[in-house]
């Protein structure tokens, strides 16, 4: 006769009883246990991650105090000679200052170590030795430029340009052929900070870059105060040259992956294509508003009235 094994006994767990340990105070030889990030009461808090404010940088969005840092020669040097803006710190490297015009009405520059002026600028830039902290320019309004716009008055409208390089580069060309202002939206837009300003070689104190709201409003009053506006569109059957006709004139671009959005074009007059020849029809949107500004010019030009007799 077979004997039977007996029931295996399960340990008994003990009653749940209230700790007498104080609030805090973790059992012996356990390690603490806390979630990433947690401080321990009393301890002394970590600096604050620098990734955040040197991206900021990099975008050239306002510091403390709404204030900018601009660099490079140009830029700078353009800055300090527009009365619009407030200057506040001028930094030079002691090899920028050697060569550094001796300018009634600019501030007395700082003189630094190199090391020191690139604290104040994003990583990698080309500051030649040169910063400034500046405050913003004053924002300017669609219907100030608008009110103050001449019979033969040019615009450029960007749709969601994002690069401050590629919008720095539109600026130094829209200075080059004596555009009244550049207009872009309010967001998905970079600011008007050290990149931008940086690229567009002094060009951001001479042409009004205008933010508005809503583009197609925009473009709304543009066509209301008698501008004719012509989107850039690569597949669209009018070349430029044809499109542009005398008086105010508007030109439209859009992003480089993705062109202008559907009802950016529908708010525009017409549609019109760069008159390429060669087998690549894409350009550069910086390069594309170059050559689409000389076209403008030149037409007008070849279209305006014939000055009277004296």
């Amino acid at each position: 006769m077979r004997r039977r094994k007996p029931p295996r006994r399960h340990p008994r767990h003990a009653p749940d009883r209230p700790s007498e340990r104080p609030p805090g105070e973790r059992p012996p030889g356990r390690p603490p246990s806390r979630l990433a990030g947690d401080q321990p009461s009393g301890a002394p808090q970590p600096p604050r991650p620098e990734a955040p404010r040197r991206a900021a940088r990099q975008a050239g969005a306002p510091g403390p105090g709404g204030r900018v840092w601009l660099y490079g020669l140009h830029a700078v040097q353009a800055a300090l000679a527009n009365p619009a803006r407030r200057a506040h710190l001028l930094l030079l490297t002691h090899e920028a200052a050697r060569h550094w015009p001796a300018t009634s009405g600019w501030p007395a520059p700082r003189l630094v170590e190199r090391a020191e002026l690139e604290r104040a600028v994003p990583a990698g830039a080309v500051h030649q030795g040169v910063a400034l902290q500046t405050e913003p320019l004053p924002e300017l309004g669609l219907e100030d430029c608008l009110f103050s716009a001449g019979p033969r008055a040019l615009f450029v409208v960007l749709d969601q340009v994002t690069d401050p390089h590629n919008v720095g580069a539109i600026l130094r060309s829209a200075a080059a052929f004596a555009v009244d202002a550049v207009i872009l939206p309010d967001r998905n837009t970079p600011p008007a900070g050290a990149a931008l300003a940086k690229a567009a070689s002094g060009a951001l104190e001479l042409v009004p870059l205008v933010r508005v709201v809503n583009l197609a409003r925009a473009l709304r009053l543009l066509r209301e105060a008698d501008i004719w506006c012509v989107g850039l569109d690569g597949a669209a059957p009018t070349a430029l040259d044809q499109a542009v006709r005398p008086g105010r004139l508007a030109l439209v671009l859009g992003s480089e992956g993705d062109g202008l959005r559907r009802l950016t074009g529908e708010s525009c007059d017409a549609l019109a294509r760069l008159p390429t020849v060669g087998p690549l029809h894409s350009l550069n949107v910086s390069n594309a508003a170059a050559i689409a500004l000389s076209i403008a010019r030149h037409v007008s030009q070849i279209t305006a009235p014939a000055p009277a007799a004296t």
